[in-house]
């Protein structure tokens, strides 16, 4: 079937209009955290995250814990591993006007994400599998149902945090609801006391070495933690 004149003309229009398919999210810049002399098992893992990050389309630079925090400009997400030592990088990336996601549970008091009690406030449980999924309708679920939801291919490590009362609470440890294993802050929430979250705030549950552990439930939570932080926030009428 021949396309009329105006129909190839407003063809060519609208390719030169819109972006090429996976541009957006190409020109998303994550900055990476990480500690560059971590052990072996961690900088692999940190290397993998990395990787699935460049696959799924954005653009991914590591920093080491110790480099000076870059200029605002420069990313539109930071991404905090826990192979980083929380007393080293303490309150360094608190205040950034960014959204973050972290999996270091010592680094949440730091963050002003949490209390400072160890095993109160925040923690690690070290064989896991399975977490209790407690608000299925948000993004952040990944459209996972509610309940119980096994997230590993076998038992392992797991973080957790007691986040503050202007948290959206994802997911807790299963079986433990005081373990919070995914929650999230919006831009202006209250986080820890007085604390406000300067952009959007997200904590989940993974440790070191899990990432290459989890299963695809897990890596729909994952992936719904980066883009959800990348997303607008939500506006109050």
């Amino acid at each position: 079937m021949r396309i009329s004149r105006w129909a190839a003309l407003l063809t060519l229009a609208a390719a030169a209009i819109l972006p090429a398919a996976g541009h957006a999210k190409a020109a998303v810049r994550i900055l990476f955290v990480v500690q560059d002399k971590a052990a072996a098992p961690v900088v692999a893992t940190d290397a993998a995250i990395s990787k699935h990050l460049e696959a799924l389309g954005y653009t991914v630079t590591k920093i080491d814990e110790a480099a000076p925090v870059p200029p605002p400009a420069s990313a539109d997400l930071i991404v905090i591993s826990s192979s980083i030592s929380a007393h080293k990088l303490e309150g360094k990336y608190r205040s950034v006007p960014l959204p973050v996601v972290t999996w270091e549970s010592y680094l949440l008091p730091h963050m002003g994400m949490s209390g400072m009690k160890e095993n109160t406030d925040f923690g690690t449980i070290e064989k896991n599998r399975y977490l209790w999924m407690v608000n299925a309708p948000h993004p952040l679920s990944a459209g996972l149902p509610a309940g119980m939801l096994n997230v590993y291919k076998r038992g392992t490590s797991m973080n957790w945090g007691k986040p503050g009362l202007g948290a959206t609470i994802v997911a807790t440890i299963a079986g433990e609801p005081d373990k919070v294993a995914e929650f999230a802050y919006e831009k202006g929430a209250t986080m820890d006391y007085e604390n406000l979250a300067p952009a959007r705030r997200v904590f989940i549950f993974l440790d070191n070495t899990t990432f290459t552990n989890l299963n695809d439930a897990g890596v729909k939570l994952f992936d719904a933690a980066i883009s959800w932080s990348l997303a607008a926030p939500e506006q109050t009428p």
